[in-house]
């Protein structure tokens, strides 16, 4: 039976594992995992409850959490949910100025932050903030200053509470939490201006479980890396899921090792978003092209072997004995080594955030791994349609859930309504009325069709849509996930409204093209000579053809210019969930653009 609120949920699911063995969750330690037994889990919980209590937090009251991936980050969650309050995410990697904004707009008088670089920059609007209160800090190895009482460290917190009396007004607290309550308030990325607070309930994410339980495998002997940022509601939603049904979930401290992580952990399940796929892709292949001969007919003959075998399994089919021969041979010498890049035992990635091409879904699917692409927003919080291992189809962001409703308006915009869609934005009366429809759906903003099997295709952002000076409407997102999974491109950004034909800006994958240089001789003083090398333009050429052939010819990248430095979000082209501000881009380099249509 689905609990009410996720409060009940997380208590219910201590009280059931308190004398479990297994963990509930797992933390880095230098080179040693440590782990957190579900006891200790609902402890620290109901410890930093308290303490808040202790600490004046009011019913309704915005709570922050400014901070990287680590247990904390959950515990703490579910302690501002428990005393029927508000947590609101601020990612790790946020500016002092990013940060003040959302606290200030969110009216938060308590913040939590994670290490140095987070605390620093509290500091810098905390003194002259008479609004925050308390700001108690995760890493004890941030120097805090000492003399101010207002700040402290967690284990400070924990102690507040564990020496209060406050156990009968949090018993109060739990008891009076409904599903309608706002639990969370996201910050959205501010592609398009300042960001705003989408205020999310404990109905919207119960529902997200309920239709993830509908849809795919997920049990307590199943353990989660957790990758993306707590901040984002995708893995927010897919951590309340993981502790809904007692599996296990593993911290990645840092993104660059999560292939080290893959063998360590050997996690059943991720989250990820397509260039995490993409570049496992791209690599893989680059190195079966780089081996060449046999050894990459062999990989090419393994991984066709495993679709039609994949196949064959979902559409019910017999299979043949020469079939069944072929694919024990292929997951030996092929398949088999995919899988355990991944640690041997995946069952399945969800991925969302933007397009995955096709051919990557069928490669991880030839090696019995599925990548569940599915798609929402935070305002859905966030599942809206997905894949399931059950019925999809690759190229689409599969059905939607059955708890709500998709329609297609009629300028192509997807429209959503469902106990998913979130309570409003707060403190923005007239941008919620904005973002729905008079009946009640949310508008997306985004442009897709429902083809005639009920599958959901996205085009792309409504606002991102390129016209061409001829009239062709192009799909940026789509081009950019083509040519971004070539293994020698790490960012590309698509241009060309109102232009005769389409440019691009490409970061390249430097460290693949140091190799290509040393490979061919090719000297350079640094990145910003390297990218003006002919050789070097050459072979971005070959490579952006390579990868657009089956693109249409308005939809094809006529000129490029290959930068020398990435996209970030410190120099505002990137948000914090790592999409690209396109209109700031476009406006940062508009000379390198502008030239690139210059005639020849």
């Amino acid at each position: 039976m689905q609990s009410e609120n996720l409060a009940a949920m997380i208590h219910s699911q201590v009280r059931k594992y308190a004398d479990r063995k297994q963990n509930a969750l797992h933390y880095k330690e230098g080179d040693e995992w440590k782990g957190i037994s579900w006891k200790e889990f609902g402890e620290r919980i109901d410890n930093a409850a308290k303490g808040l209590l202790e600490l004046g937090a009011k019913e309704g009251e915005m709570i922050a959490i400014y901070s990287e991936n680590r247990p904390e980050w959950v515990i703490c969650d579910y302690a501002i949910m428990s005393i029927k309050c508000a947590t609101v995410a601020i990612y790790a990697t946020n500016t002092a100025e990013q940060a003040e904004y959302i606290v200030d707009d969110s009216r938060s008088k308590i913040i939590f932050v994670d290490g140095q670089y987070q605390y620093d920059n509290v500091m810098k609007f905390y003194k002259g903030n008479t609004k925050i209160g308390r700001v108690i800090v995760f890493d004890k190895s941030v120097k805090i200053d000492e003399n101010d009482e207002h700040i402290m460290y967690i284990d400070d917190l924990y102690e507040l509470g564990r020496k209060s009396n406050q156990d009968a007004e949090l018993q109060r607290r739990l008891n009076s939490i409904t599903s309608e309550d706002v639990m969370s308030v996201i910050y959205t990325s501010g592609t398009t201006g300042d960001p705003k607070g989408a205020m999310l309930c404990h109905q919207n994410f119960l529902t997200e479980i309920e239709a993830l339980n509908s849809r795919f495998p997920m049990g307590e002997n199943d353990i989660e890396v957790v990758f993306l940022p707590l901040s984002h509601v995708y893995e927010k939603a897919s951590s309340y899921w993981i502790h809904s049904r007692g599996a296990t979930q593993y911290f990645c401290s840092d993104t660059n090792k999560i292939v080290e992580y893959f063998s360590e952990v050997r996690p059943t399940y991720m989250c990820g978003v397509p260039r995490l796929f993409e570049k496992m892709y791209a690599t893989i292949n680059a190195r079966m092209e780089q081996a060449g001969g046999m050894k990459k007919k062999l990989f090419d003959w393994g991984v066709e072997v495993g679709k039609e075998y994949e196949y064959a399994k979902i559409r019910g089919e017999k299979i043949s004995s020469a079939l069944e021969f072929k694919h024990k041979l292929a997951y030996k010498l092929v398949l088999s080594k995919i899988r355990d890049l991944l640690g041997g035992r995946l069952n399945f990635f969800s991925a969302g955030g933007a397009p995955l091409a096709k051919e990557i879904e069928e490669f991880f699917f030839a090696a019995n791994i599925f990548i569940a692409q599915g798609y929402g927003l935070t305002e859905t919080s966030p599942m809206g349609s997905c894949n399931c291992p059950a019925y999809f189809k690759f190229g689409t962001v599969g059905k939607p859930i059955e708890q709500n409703h998709i329609k297609i308006a009629e300028d192509g915009e997807i429209l959503i309504k469902g106990p998913n869609v979130f309570k409003g934005y707060f403190n923005r009366p007239e941008a919620t009325k904005e973002a729905m429809t008079e009946d009640g759906y949310f508008k997306t903003g985004d442009i897709g069709e429902i083809d005639e099997d009920g599958y959901l295709r996205i085009t792309d952002r409504k606002k991102d849509i390129i016209v061409t000076a001829n009239g062709k409407n192009v799909a940026p997102q789509l081009i950019e996930s083509r040519v971004g999974q070539d293994y020698y491109v790490e960012q590309i950004a698509v241009f060309g409204d109102k232009r005769k034909y389409l440019t691009a800006l490409i970061v390249p994958a430097f460290p693949a093209l140091e190799e290509y240089a040393k490979a061919k001789g090719i000297t350079y003083k640094d990145y910003s000579d390297l990218v003006k090398k002919p050789e070097i333009i050459q072979l971005y050429r070959d490579r952006i053809d390579g990868q657009s052939k089956d693109l249409a010819r308005h939809e094809k990248i006529a000129k490029f210019t290959l930068m020398d430095h990435p996209f970030t979000i410190e120099e505002g082209t990137m948000t914090p969930s790592n999409k690209l501000k396109r209109k700031v881009i476009a406006q940062k380099y508009a000379d390198i653009i502008d030239k690139m249509y210059e005639e020849e």
